[in-house]
């Protein structure tokens, strides 16, 4: 079993989860980014950084990483984590090429 870690912007969270779900259904354990969900919820600082160290240590607990690019829109963020994916030696996946293979 591979553990993959989703990556990307989370104005797709809707294509990642559905993603998520396909990669654990053949067999896959996907670690995913926390979601806000809760609305007119203002985060400090110190709250945004321990979402973004979980994420990066989601990262380093990989054997992946599957960068969910939607047209090929890689953002600043999903950026830093590729880098540090590389840094750490992880293979990298990117959802537009999962999909030209079907």
């Amino acid at each position: 079993m591979k553990i993959i870690t989703l990556c990307g912007s989370l104005k797709f969270k809707k294509e990642m989860m559905s993603v998520a779900e396909k990669m654990s259904l053949i067999g896959n354990c996907i670690l995913t980014p926390v979601y806000p969900i809760l609305e007119n919820v203002e985060r400090t600082e110190e709250q945004l950084l321990k979402l973004k160290e979980a994420h990066f240590k989601r990262i380093e607990l990989s054997n992946a990483i599957l960068v969910v690019n939607v047209n090929n829109y890689i953002g600043k963020s999903a950026k830093l984590e590729i880098e540090y994916a590389k840094k750490l030696g992880k293979e990298i996946i990117y959802y537009t090429d999962l999909i030209k293979d079907k």
